[in-house]
């Protein structure tokens, strides 16, 4: 009986128990110091390299520092996101900046089952009543981002979307238009390398994701959609395969633009180049 009341309540307070390092005061006391840190170094014309900057708390790689940066150059703003396949919330490019930074947006995912543990998870931290946060579960398609956007009140000028949804990526964000972020995170496909290469719509869920190199788009595709929408290509992850875009006429003189390439140097994405030639007989699109 005893065994199995200690297992219920692991369950039930799970996301709690596991971040609770996270969660501490020293943590965002850390990157209180580090935000000042670099607006000094800014004002000393010393900033870091982008790709110097990086750490992880809650996100997958180490996005949340590369985010922790922009945002203290450019200024926070509204502190204001939407995070499309946001999985369960809380492994999110957008949850450090929810809890350290008091940010308020939209978690978006088709999972109910991850969503529900993103409402538990935010209705238990520190002080959620203060900016509560807002989840849909919805299969989100071009057709109908832009309505499920307004839905929730999504319009105008916005500081960060993250987009990471397992394939459709490309197609989501050239469809948007009822907000304008002023930096996208966005996943590639490094397997296609150097090419102008976009994998043509999927409709539903694709299930091979994880073991295909048939999905998503390429850097460069990538870069020129941006191009498109007025936003230019400031950075990666390491791995090369998270994005960072920053909407043009903001941090222009901090962030200048880079060359696709110049994102695809890790051993991890070029060891992934000779995938394309077990898959360049399948249709593909180009931006």
């Amino acid at each position: 009986m005893f065994i199995r009341a200690i297992k219920k309540f692991i369950k039930k307070h799970f996301y709690i128990l596991l971040v609770r390092n996270k969660l501490a005061p020293s943590v965002q006391i850390g990157q209180v110091k580090l935000f000042h840190y670099y607006q000094d170094k800014k004002e000393q014309n010393k900033l870091p390299k982008f790709n110097e900057t990086g750490f992880k708390i809650f996100s997958q790689f180490e996005e949340d520092g590369l985010l922790h940066y922009i945002f203290s150059i450019i200024g926070m703003g509204s502190k204001t996101f939407v995070d499309l396949g946001s999985n369960d919330c809380v492994n999110s490019n957008c949850a450090n900046l929810v809890i350290h930074f008091g940010w308020k947006g939209l978690f978006v995912d088709g999972d109910k089952s991850m969503i529900e543990i993103g409402k538990k998870f935010y209705s238990k931290y520190p002080n959620p009543w203060n900016h509560p946060q807002q989840f849909l579960c919805s299969f989100i398609t071009p057709e109908n981002v832009n309505s499920l956007l307004e839905q929730k009140g999504m319009k105008g000028e916005i500081e960060l979307l993250s987009i990471d949804i397992d394939g459709n990526d490309f197609w989501i964000w050239k469809a948007i238009e009822v907000i304008q972020p002023k930096v996208v995170v966005i996943e590639s496909q490094v397997a296609f390398g150097d090419k102008n290469l976009v994998v043509p719509y999927i409709d539903g869920y694709n299930s091979d994701i994880k073991s295909n190199y048939y999905s998503g788009a390429s850097t460069i595709a990538l870069q020129k959609l941006a191009h498109d929408k007025g936003y230019r290509l400031i950075g990666s992850n390491h791995y090369g395969h998270n994005l960072f875009f920053m909407k043009n006429g903001i941090g222009e003189n901090d962030f200048l633009e880079i060359e696709a390439l110049q994102t695809l140097q890790h051993p991890f994405a070029t060891s992934k180049f000779h995938e394309l030639d077990k898959i360049k007989h399948l249709p593909f699109t180009s931006a």
